[in-house]
């Protein structure tokens, strides 16, 4: 029988009013789905400005600082991808931790190396002992460290190179607002979709169990969700295609978009 001010973050898009606008729109009860039983009641003040709103109007700025005047890039993108022979592209992974995603990244960085590509990759244990050590898991530091790498991304796909990201990145929205910071056609999002049960089997960093003890919170997949992408470019299901195999599919796909040397062959 208490009072209070809350903000709600729903699963999916709500339809409404303000409640001095519209009692009937406005007002809203939370119901336990395990008894039906009526556990709250409320009246809407209006939209939140919610943190992964927040996020995306970040992304969305290129004046972020203020009194800051943009400078164009001093060589050309175009130049830098004629020079090297091939074209500039983002491959993003994402997954649950321990499905496979710097494994198979580390593998093709080092294909494409071998093969006189330029190349980069972005480690998110790498970045967060770094560029992002100031952030932990919450959802927004977590969309604040994808909002980093994906401009990141954005400078080294700028310099040319074929720029690698395995990052967890668990929601839909952040990797939507990175694939907009990179031209139509150079963003390659490869869904590493390897079940949770095998992720947690395999735990090769023990954070699983650490998780299930309590010691890690919001721990994608254990106590915070993962949202698996709806249509991205590639699904690599590691229980059934090797690393090198992987690696292939995904060397394929660069082929296509001319992200590989034409010297490299086939």
């Amino acid at each position: 029988n208490e009072i209070g001010r809350v903000e709600i973050v729903a699963s999916k898009p709500l339809c409404f009013d303000p409640y001095k606008i519209n009692h009937e729109t406005g007002s809203f009860i939370l119901i336990d789905p395990a008894t039906n039983v009526t556990v709250g009641a409320g009246m809407i003040r209006g939209a939140a400005s919610t943190v992964l709103e927040s996020a995306e109007a970040k992304f969305k700025r290129s004046d972020v600082s203020q009194d800051v005047v943009w400078a164009p890039y001093n060589v050309e993108r175009a130049e830098r991808e004629t020079r090297n022979g091939h074209q500039a592209a983002v491959v993003w992974f994402t997954g649950y931790s321990g499905s496979g995603k710097s494994a198979i990244a580390r593998a093709l960085e080092k294909r494409l190396f071998a093969i006189g590509s330029q190349t980069m990759l972005l480690d998110g244990d790498q970045v967060r002992h770094g560029l992002c050590g100031d952030l932990g898991f919450s959802i927004e530091d977590r969309v604040e460290n994808i909002r980093r790498i994906g401009h990141i991304a954005r400078l080294f796909f700028e310099h040319g190179d074929v720029t690698l990201c395995t990052f967890i990145s668990p929601f839909r929205r952040e990797r939507e607002m990175a694939r907009k910071l990179i031209p139509d056609g150079k963003f390659i999002e490869v869904h590493v979709d390897t079940s949770i049960e095998e992720c947690q089997r395999r735990d090769p960093k023990g954070l699983y169990a650490r998780a299930a003890a309590g010691q890690i919170p919001n721990f994608t997949g254990i106590s915070s969700p993962y949202e698996a992408p709806e249509n991205p470019e590639l699904v690599i299901q590691t229980t059934e295609t090797s690393i090198d195999e992987a690696v292939e599919i995904i060397l394929g796909r660069l082929r296509m978009i001319g992200a590989v040397p034409e010297s490299a062959g086939e």
